[in-house]
Order: C-alpha cells, then structure tokens, then sequence
C-alpha cells in the first residue's frame, strides 16, 4: 500500500463535516468544520493539497450524506479510504481522553488512516451500480412497509372477522383486493358466491370463484356483529387499498431493476448463473459496484458477504469457527436467495447440497456452503468473462 505524505480525516455529518489532517508524525496541519456546500467543500480540497498533493483522504460515511463529498473527491482522482463509524468508536478508545467531539473523531478518523495498512480505497462503483443500489434500496424500504401493513390488516380484521382473516392468504393480490369491496360477513352474506365471484373477474383475479367461495363460507360461521365493525370495516378498506398500492410501486420498481441491470456490461455473465436472475444480480451489483478489483481476491469477497467464517479460538480452545459479526447483509441475502433458486434448475448445485447433507450438515449450512461455492464459480466466470456452464467444455485430443 502506498505511504502518504498526509492524511485527511473527515467526521461526516448531515448539514456540517469536520476535517483533520495530520503528517506522518500524527501532527496536526489542518482542523476545520465545513459546511455541506460544494463551494465550502472545494475550498476546502483546494487547502488541504496546497499542504500536499500526495494526501490520502479518510472517511466514516459512504454514501448518503457524504455522497457530494465523495463526488467532488472523486472528481479530483483523490484516493480515498473508508472507516466504519464501530471501528472508528472502538479506536477512540484507544487515544487520550474520554471526550467526544467532531474534530476528535476526525483526528482518530485520520489517524487510522496513516496507522492502518489494511484498509480498502474506496470504489462506489459505475453508474449502474450506484442506480442499482438506489432502487433496491428502496424497493427494500417497500416491501418491509408492505409487510407492516400486511400484519396491521391482519389485526384489524381480527377484531371484527376472524374466520375470514383464517381463510384469506393476504400475501397475495386477490384477497387484499376482495377486502377493498368486502369486510364485514353480512355484507358478505348479502352478495353470495356469484356477485363477488363476478365482482372479482372484473378486476382480473385469478381464481376468482374459489377466494369467493372461502370468503362465503367463513361469513356463513360468522353471524354475530361486534361493536365498532362498520369504522373498523373501513379500516380494513383503507388499509388494503395502501397494500395493493404498495404492489403496484413494487412492480414498477421490478421493471426499472430489471432494464437497469440488463445495461450493466456484466448483466449477461451474472444471469447466466443459475439461481441470479435479473433481481438478486442487482442486488449483487448494488452491494459489490460492480468491480471485483476492489476485493482482490474472492476470499475477501466471500468475508464481505459473510460467507467466510472465522477463528475465535483462546486458550486451549483452537479450531472453533464462526460467522464474521461484519458483513454486507444484503450481498448474504443475494447469495443465499440464489443458492436456495439453483437446487430447482441446477442439477450441480443439487448435487453439492445434498453431499453436504449427507455429510451432516443441517439446511442452513447446506445452503451456505453452496452459497460459498457459487462465490467462487460466480467470481471466475467475471473474471474470465465467461457464461455458466452446466460441465467444463470437452477438448479433443491432438
């Protein structure tokens, strides 16, 4: 790794940054807080490289509210090195005093930059990448609203109809959408199996007659007209009206992933993998940017997703392994997911499970094996370019 001249801290914040720059004794040249404004911000880059032009910049924020900072470095081609905001708590701890303050955290910020020689440069990815990590933010932001809102309907119904919140599976379109017209069991009662089974084939539901049917029968069990039903009735209207329109967004967002991906250069090596269709490969893009060179080897992209697990020996206890406690959460999910997809299409992978089932393995760890395989085979065919293939090409003999 490349020894700097000096080292720039940066404390992120939402409206104000904190800059500290230190030479190679940890002498301090620079303190400074600075507003999160591009002209303030460039003044700012401009006075720490007429301290020096060879300076390697420190962060504790990645995105968010450090994104113009990041920007406006970048648009100088200044390395920069990233710090995790628990890593940066648990190295104050170490320095003198029991203070906190902005500039004290951009000291030690700056200072583990100049000290540390194992920390990443970092790389928010290309275009794609970074679109592709918006979205599925916020598709994620999404569907855990749509769960909440799922339970919360789940529990009103509860309150005025129990046996119809028994029968419906509110997971799926057809019955959230019968709730928008249908609540109460002698409303129920009072249409019959064929009005709402028309009812429904009007708004194109599938399997119209038999969500009819159960809706019936569990108004037939019901005929007793708890107090508050009528407002709680269109509660469960309401509520299901914000679900359907939940789906409707998560579906547009499915689309904008899904074009978003295919433009990447990588999309059509990703894909052909089996199990990493067009959403988990996003995901994978999202987490990752795209750009293996920044793990420099496959094992440290298998310890970023949590796929490599790690010593925690003492004593005379030696060989016991666990999952790393720091890990890319959503790069997990990607891996996982995609795993558990293969052990329909890809007669390899099912292979692979089920030898490491057969070695005593449980489920979870059988997954997680193949999910650590797959890092491996995902990684090579990056490397090289190269499409999934269900055997490694025959060659003949000269």
């Amino acid at each position: 790794m490349t020894v700097h001249e000096i080292w720039a801290g940066l404390d992120i914040g939402k409206e104000h940054h904190h800059c500290v720059v230190i030479d190679g004794q940890g002498e301090r040249l620079l303190s400074r807080r600075v507003l999160n404004d591009e002209t303030e911000l460039l003044q700012l880059i401009g006075d720490v490289l007429a301290l020096s032009e060879d300076v390697l910049w420190a962060v504790d924020i990645n995105h968010g509210c450090g994104a113009l900072l990041i920007g406006l470095l970048l648009g100088h081609d200044q390395p920069m090195a990233y710090i995790t905001g628990l890593a940066v708590h648990h190295a104050s701890a170490g320095y003198r005093g029991q203070g906190k303050t902005d500039a004290r955290d951009a000291h030690v910020i700056a200072d583990q930059a100049r000290i540390r020689r194992d920390l990443g440069i970092l790389r928010p990815g290309d275009e794609v990448a970074v679109d592709l990590r918006t979205l599925t933010a916020r598709r994620t932001d999404l569907v855990c609203d749509r769960t909440r809102q799922v339970n919360r309907l789940r529990a009103q119904l509860l309150e005025i109809f129990p046996a119809l919140e028994r029968a419906l599976t509110l997971t799926n379109q057809g019955p959230v959408l019968l709730l928008t017209g249908y609540q109460t069991p002698a409303a129920i009662r009072r249409a019959g199996v064929r009005r709402i089974t028309t009812w429904l084939k009007n708004r194109k539901v599938r399997g119209a007659a038999e969500i009819a049917r159960i809706t019936v029968e569990a108004a037939e069990a019901q005929h007793t007209a708890l107090l508050g039903e009528k407002l709680a009735a269109m509660m469960v209207a309401r509520i299901a009206k914000g679900v359907l329109a939940l789906n409707e967004e998560i579906a547009e967002l499915d689309a904008l992933i899904g074009a978003r991906f295919r433009q990447h250069p990588d999309a059509r090596v990703i894909s052909s993998l089996p199990g990493m269709g067009s959403m988990l490969g996003a995901e994978f893009l999202a987490a990752t940017g795209g750009d293996m060179e920044a793990f420099g080897s496959v094992d440290r992209l298998a310890a970023f997703a949590g796929l490599a697990p790690v010593p925690r020996d003492s004593g005379r206890v030696s060989g016991n392994m666990r999952r790393p406690r720091r890990y890319h959460r959503g790069l997990l999910r990607a891996f996982y997911l995609s795993a558990m997809a293969s052990l329909r299409s890809c007669p390899a992978s099912k292979a692979y499970y089920e030898r490491k089932r057969s070695e005593g393995k449980t489920h979870k760890q059988a997954l997680l094996s193949l999910a650590r395989r797959r890092a491996n085979v995902l990684w090579a065919m990056l490397r090289d370019g190269a499409l999934y293939q269900t055997s490694p090409p025959v060659t003949s003999a000269a």
